[in-house]
């Protein structure tokens, strides 16, 4: 049985069309949209919206840690335009989520990341797409639990929810032999961005499942150039799966 991850997909609907080629099946841990890059300011949502300059200033203030002048930078570029902010937003998202659920193969399993928008996905899901946020499914023998969204953090991302709402999914899923999730468990060396110079947030109640249930891996994304690609927590084998945004190439898991 061989199974391809991706996660961190950020835009790039070219080599998701490829992703499942090979395999029996394509597993997708969310971030499908791109909203600022931090590469390159003139791709994204905000760019698309309001220009490379803006998406540049609006970069260095987050980069900076102005959140509160990031917010009031943003709202004042919707001064004057006869669209709302939610329209605009909702219509340049849509565009994106249409170009790459057109692009992803089916059969497919897919949970979102914390820059997904859960409330949008089923106008555009195909028939062989599945989506889990707290449940299980078999694949090739082999039990799968999927948990999305990220923790609540200072970015203010569209799909982040509490600990305890994530531990409550965690329970919701029990034991698996694959437990997949956007976000890594709470260790510090797969938490940590190189590039970025900054912990990413993990989840506590992740941790403690693993270490309780042990399932044979803990597959993720979330952090895209980690300290550490994979650790072991007891028996379990913990993998980020990559950017693969950057990469364009999925991550094989093959038994």
């Amino acid at each position: 049985m061989r199974v391809h991850v991706v996660s961190d997909v950020h835009g790039r609907a070219d080599a998701l069309a490829a992703a499942a080629e090979g395999a029996d099946a394509l597993i997708c841990l969310g971030d499908l949209l791109l909203f600022l890059d931090y590469a390159d300011h003139g791709q994204g949502i905000f760019a698309d919206l309001f220009g490379e300059q803006a998406a540049s200033h609006y970069v260095e203030l987050r980069t900076a840690k102005k959140f509160a002048e990031a917010r009031e930078f943003s709202a004042g570029l919707f001064t004057g335009r006869p669209e709302s902010r939610s329209s605009l937003f909702e219509a340049a998202m849509g565009r994106q989520y249409a170009g790459m659920f057109a692009a992803l193969p089916e059969p497919a399993y897919l949970t979102y990341g914390n820059v997904d928008v859960p409330g949008m996905w089923a106008r555009y899901l195909k028939p062989g797409h599945r989506v889990l946020d707290g449940g299980t499914v078999e694949i090739g023998g082999w039990t799968f639990g999927f948990v999305g969204g990220g923790l609540k953090s200072a970015y203010h991302t569209p799909y982040e929810v509490t600990e305890e709402e994530f531990r409550a999914k965690l329970e919701a899923v029990g034991e698996v032999d694959v437990l997949c999730t956007h976000i890594p468990p709470a260790v510090p060396e797969l938490l940590y961005d190189t590039v970025a110079r900054r912990l990413e947030i993990g989840s506590v109640a992740l941790l403690d499942t693993i270490k309780a249930t042990r399932p044979r891996y803990s597959v993720f994304g979330h952090v895209h150039q980690p300290l550490a690609r994979r650790t072991r927590i007891g028996t379990t084998e913990c993998l980020n799966v990559g950017h693969f945004r950057a990469t364009g190439t999925p991550f094989v898991l093959q038994w």
